[in-house]
């Protein structure tokens, strides 16, 4: 009784304390108490007045952000009037590139900021911006868009929206308080085959959705050779330091927009979670590096694989995996399971009771490779095959490019998002919530929400023509 007890306390308590800390992260728990409203609107399908052109600022063009600047620049519209990053050579050439593929009329007037870790401050003073795009390390990912927002620009940031429960509610406020847009940027939501699946899922090709299966297995220890500038400079600490599920939302967030979550029909419930024992990291770094190497004096604490169970409100279940260690392919696992069916992929595969007519008999064998030609002809999204030549080019075979395309379309024409502010926050949520449980043994931990109740008067995500 005792235990049952404490695990009520647990699951009751806004913030677990010093008990849980384990991490900088570990120090905001969930809560399943009343929130006070932000003062502002509720940001569930908010539309924006229209920008005729959108002008752009970029935090971070070292990686990720000249993907979306150079795909973008090019588009009607679309005025890039600020870049700042920690590195000269990396503003000079994105600024180069902008000038020249803006042929004298656009992208002439560009604020240069670079050199110290707070020049994008300046850049949204000086530049004021309609928009910025947030492509930095995970830790400036929350500063930064609160504050764009607060200088009244919407704020696009690369994934994850943030690192703690407690920087969440902050965007969310934010967000709601200036009336501006804050969109975690989730670019797998625009594959072709997330884009079919959601399509079928929305037609109810597989009928009523009971389980969902997401992951992101992606063996990164390469990136280990970023020692003194790019992503695995900063993101091996990450690794050694925090024991959880650290990057999951490009399995999560298709498989809950395919769900509908805190969207009208459910939301997210629990999470319960389990990390491996922590080996890869350490044994690459001894096999790789000097024994002074600085990847050598660091204890890799997180495991290597983290599994996690998100039980919804409704009663669904979502598996979560997370693996950039261990060598294996590829995988984002991509299942869904319907009452008359399912979907999954790696590699993409479709099973419906009662079979397809002239393609499989029965949900006893799996459709895919050749076969698959039928359900892309009759079940590719609209929007894929509208944008698809546009997006050719851009990164992550062409996701990036349909992602980006669509938010400048939101924008110009006064839509809302395809992916809200709270989504971002409820699919972000999964890290801090998984360290927390995998801390305390496997112990559920209770999703805040971030909607205040709203997500019951949330309209389903439009069918994107």
């Amino acid at each position: 009784m005792k235990n049952l007890n404490r695990r009520k306390f647990l699951r009751n308590t806004a913030y677990s304390g010093a008990g849980l800390a384990v991490g900088s992260t570990l120090t905001n728990c969930a809560t399943t108490q009343a929130v006070p409203a932000s003062g502002g609107q509720y940001m569930g399908g908010f539309a924006a007045p229209k920008l005729a052109t959108v002008r752009a600022a970029f935090i971070g063009v070292g990686y990720r952000g000249p993907n979306h600047l150079r795909f973008l620049a090019k588009l009607d519209g679309f005025e890039v009037v600020g870049i700042s990053d920690l590195y000269e050579d990396n503003v000079k050439k994105e600024v180069k590139f902008c000038q020249e593929v803006g042929a004298g009329q656009r992208h002439q007037e560009i604020g240069e900021y670079f050199g110290s870790e707070d020049k994008w401050r300046l850049m949204l003073d000086e530049v004021k911006p309609d928009v910025v795009f947030v492509c930095t390390n995970w830790k400036n990912h929350a500063p930064m868009v609160i504050e764009a927002m607060k200088k009244g620009a919407h704020a696009f940031v690369e994934v994850p929206m943030a690192l703690t429960i407690e920087e969440m509610w902050e965007i969310v406020n934010t967000s709601e308080q200036t009336q501006k847009h804050c969109m975690m940027m989730e670019n797998v939501n625009y594959g072709r085959d997330e884009l079919m699946y959601l399509n079928m899922c929305q037609k109810g090709v597989i009928g009523e959705l009971l389980h969902a299966e997401a992951a992101y297995i992606h063996e990164l220890r390469g990136q280990m050779e970023h020692v003194e500038r790019g992503t695995g400079f900063w993101r091996t600490p990450h690794y050694a330091n925090r024991n959880g599920n650290l990057y999951p939302t490009h399995g999560l967030g298709p498989v809950a927009q395919y769900m509908n979550l805190a969207r009208q029909d459910d939301n997210f419930g629990s999470i319960v979670s389990f990390s491996t024992p922590a080996r890869g990291r350490k044994l690459y770094a001894e096999k790789n590096y000097p024994a002074n190497h600085k990847w050598n004096k660091l204890d890799f604490k997180g495991g290597d694989l983290n599994t996690s169970i998100i039980k919804t409100t409704m009663g669904r279940t979502i598996m979560i995996q997370w693996d950039e260690t261990s060598p294996r392919p590829y995988s984002r696992h991509n299942l869904v399971q319907g009452t008359k069916g399912a979907l999954a992929g790696f590699p993409t595969r479709v099973a419906i009771e009662g079979g397809v007519e002239g393609i499989s008999e029965s949900h006893h064998s799996w459709i895919q490779g050749e076969d698959l030609a039928t359900l892309y002809e009759k079940y590719d999204h609209p929007l894929y095959k509208r944008v698809v030549e546009t997006s050719k080019g851009s990164g992550h075979g062409g996701m990036d490019g349909i992602m980006a395309y669509r938010i400048l379309e939101c924008l110009q024409q006064g839509l809302p998002l395809d992916q809200n502010v709270y989504e971002g926050c409820f699919w972000s949520a999964v890290s801090p919530l998984s360290e927390t449980s995998v801390a305390q043994g496997g112990m559920p931990q209770n999703f805040p929400d971030f909607t205040r109740g709203q997500w019951k008067n949330t309209a389903p995500l439009a069918i994107i023509s």
